[in-house]
């Protein structure tokens, strides 16, 4: 394996970064993607895409590549900037010339580079991007894996009106996954007969919880929902709630409570904790057992969902390249929406948008150092460990 660190990904803006493989004798095809392999919004994120990424390029490289051709994988560092991932897939395509793109890490930069393919008209899968606004903008070639962030309460809600739960607090950073989450859960609260009893936004870089958490205390939630692209604010709220004793019957952190380094941070402060997510390592969908496997094999971690999504998109792609033997978009496009399939991520169809609409959120919760499946009924691993006990109990 390639233990390029990030800062030769950065600095050696032309190379490939690859596992070792079946190497072709010429012309790879090559597949162009940003990703925040540094900076500190999404680094976490984006090492666990890039990862997904090149365990793809071997395992398709191993069958053969496509349309004849070893896979070959150009990625760039963007930082966790947009602008810079934008520019980056304008130099991948128009100078670089790749012959085909995937998408970056998360919703945000997803948004700020799909205009870049789409004005070229190169068809992009976006592993990683839920966030349903980014589908309403009328664009032709992306194409969306997860199901909408949105959706991500919907367990814990579910959860808590069958356990006679009722008030709901919201804390969420502005920006626009964490909009999302919590438009969702408005929504679905509403649906749940459930009362949102507060709800409020703070600022990005805030480090100090504890005046919010204390307002949150004030108005006595069964539930909190924290709500963030940053790893960091989620860990920190969580420990601060112990700090102003600030007990809930379930605290969910969304979207990265999903993720180990959440837990690493956290240690037993994490215990109970659910968190919304778009897959887990003990689902029964083909091929995603094998995966998980594989990933530990090669990176000796264990892979998180932007692991999981990457690897799915890359395999989505090259699978299409090899069913239409074409690189054009509106060949890979026109199967792309006819297609339905189950990959190591779950169940794909999209609408004429692109939007996904079979693909499900679950719900985990973190049980003895370990992610748990708690909801939906169909593919749960373990049962809630309901309610959670107060801080001084623990």
């Amino acid at each position: 394996m390639n233990k390029a660190r990030p800062s030769v990904v950065s600095l050696a803006a032309s190379l490939a970064i690859g596992l070792s493989g079946p190497v072709a004798a010429e012309q790879p095809l090559r597949i162009g993607a940003s990703l925040s392999i540094t900076g500190k919004q999404y680094s976490v994120q984006g090492g666990y895409c890039r990862e997904g990424y090149l365990l793809c390029q071997k395992h398709m490289n191993a069958q053969g590549g496509a349309l004849g051709r070893q896979i070959e994988f150009v990625i760039y560092d963007d930082g966790s900037d947009e602008k810079t991932a934008a520019r980056n897939y304008e130099k991948l395509i128009t100078d670089d010339k790749v012959d085909t793109v995937l998408g970056p890490y998360g919703s945000a930069i997803t948004d700020a580079v799909a205009d870049v393919a789409e004005k070229h008209r190169m068809l992009m899968i976006a592993p990683t991007a839920g966030t349903s606004s980014i589908w309403e903008k009328g664009r032709r070639y992306l194409i969306m894996m997860l199901s909408p962030v949105e959706s991500l309460p919907e367990g814990l809600l579910d959860l808590a009106a069958r356990n006679g739960l009722r008030r709901v607090a919201v804390v969420k950073l502005d920006g626009l996954v964490a909009n999302a989450a919590a438009k969702g859960a408005g929504e679905l609260a509403k649906k749940k007969g459930l009362e949102v009893v507060f709800a409020e936004t703070y600022p990005s870089g805030t480090t100090d919880f504890s005046d919010i958490l204390k307002r949150v205390k004030a108005t006595t939630p069964d539930v909190l929902m924290a709500a963030s692209v940053r790893l960091e604010d989620l860990v920190a709220i969580t420990r601060q709630m112990r700090e102003v004793d600030l007990n809930v019957k379930m605290l969910s952190s969304v979207p990265y409570g999903l993720l180990p380094d959440y837990y690493k941070q956290l240690g037993k402060e994490a215990e109970f904790v659910y968190s919304g997510s778009f897959w887990d390592t003990g689902l029964p969908y083909p091929g995603n057992r094998e995966f998980v496997a594989a990933y530990e094999r090669e990176f000796n971690r264990t892979p998180s969902v932007q692991s999981a999504a990457s690897y799915a998109g890359c395999q989505l792609l090259v699978e299409t390249l090899r069913r239409t033997g074409s690189l054009e978009s509106n060949k890979l496009r026109d199967a792309l929406l006819a297609l339905r399939t189950k990959t190591v991520l779950g169940d794909f169809a999209v609408d004429d948008r692109g939007f996904q609409i079979a693909h499900k959120a679950i719900t985990i919760q973190w049980q003895d150092g370990k992610q748990a499946t708690v909801w939906p009924d169909e593919v749960v691993s373990a049962k809630p460990r309901f309610p959670t006990p107060p801080w001084t109990q623990r």
